[in-house]
């Protein structure tokens, strides 16, 4: 679990968000592909086919077959690499991949519950190293994502949580539990078939750009559908209430990349002797 701000004490409400395709305009994790690539994590071939893979999920949605086989992909691609160089490469890179995929209509919203008190947890199938520096950037209040295992700092390959499905239902409980929310006074945002049990267990769930299975149930439930069609980037568009968050997100970005920047120098000197 991933903390992205102190809390002086537990609130009621808190308003649950889904990232890929609700908070930004793709798949975070394969939006990354770029710079893992550069850093040598990942081969041509590997970036072209998550190329592919993001188109496939751009036009026909991520039903549940669709995303595990990306899990699995995701998580075999990973095994070996070092969690301390992924954490610095997404946040050196995290305002030129995913600032510009941010919607309008999110961050905005995302402002909104905060200004009325609320908390805002974003709930993602992506890998905490990838979702938590994104949930941090928007000023959410905490970020629950998947967990993958880790073996004397690096991944294993294997998943300790997998937050997908029926699982972020069971992640709005807990997080009810321990921090006291009333789950029926509760939001939720979401563009998945697969997230309805996260939307049933809240009093006011929203189906955001939904695919058609999702869109099918919100008539039948009378849940309200949003369009949110406007990505740009949130340093000109970030509502004041919130540049003191961004000002703590690039701060972070500029240490990771320092600390980066120095580790690769010192591995450097190390194979040069």
């Amino acid at each position: 679990m991933a903390e992205t701000r102190n809390e002086e004490s537990p609130r009621r409400v808190a308003a649950f968000f889904d990232l890929d395709k609700t908070i930004i305009a793709s798949s975070s994790a394969l939006a990354f592909s770029k710079p893992l690539l550069k850093e040598g994590l990942i081969n041509r071939r590997a970036a072209l086919r998550s190329a592919y893979a993001q188109l496939v999920f751009s036009l026909a949605g991520a039903d549940a077959d669709k995303t595990e086989r990306m899990r699995a992909e995701v998580s075999a691609l990973c095994a070996g690499w070092d969690v301390a160089q992924v954490s610095a490469i997404v946040r050196e890179t995290l305002h030129d991949v995913v600032d510009p995929l941010v919607y309008v209509e999110a961050a905005e919203l995302i402002a909104q519950h905060l200004a009325d008190g609320h908390d805002v947890v974003v709930l993602s199938a992506t890998g905490e190293e990838v979702a938590a520096p994104v949930a941090e950037m928007l000023g959410a209040t905490r970020c629950i994502a998947t967990r993958m295992e880790i073996l004397d700092g690096r991944y294993s390959g294997q998943v300790d949580f997998y937050c997908y499905g029926e699982n972020k239902a069971v992640a709005a409980k807990q997080q009810a539990a321990e921090h006291g929310y009333d789950l029926a006074e509760c939001f939720a945002y979401t563009d998945s078939s697969t997230d309805i049990p996260l939307l049933e267990v809240v009093g006011h769930p929203h189906a955001v750009n939904p695919d058609k299975a999702l869109r099918h149930a919100a008539e039948e439930q009378g849940w309200p559908v949003l369009s949110f069609e406007r990505p740009m980037s949130l340093r000109t568009r970030i509502p004041a209430r919130s540049a003191g968050m961004v000002a703590l997100g690039v701060g972070a970005v500029a240490a990771g990349a320092t600390w980066y920047s120095l580790s690769r120098r010192r591995r450097s000197r190390a194979s040069d002797g």
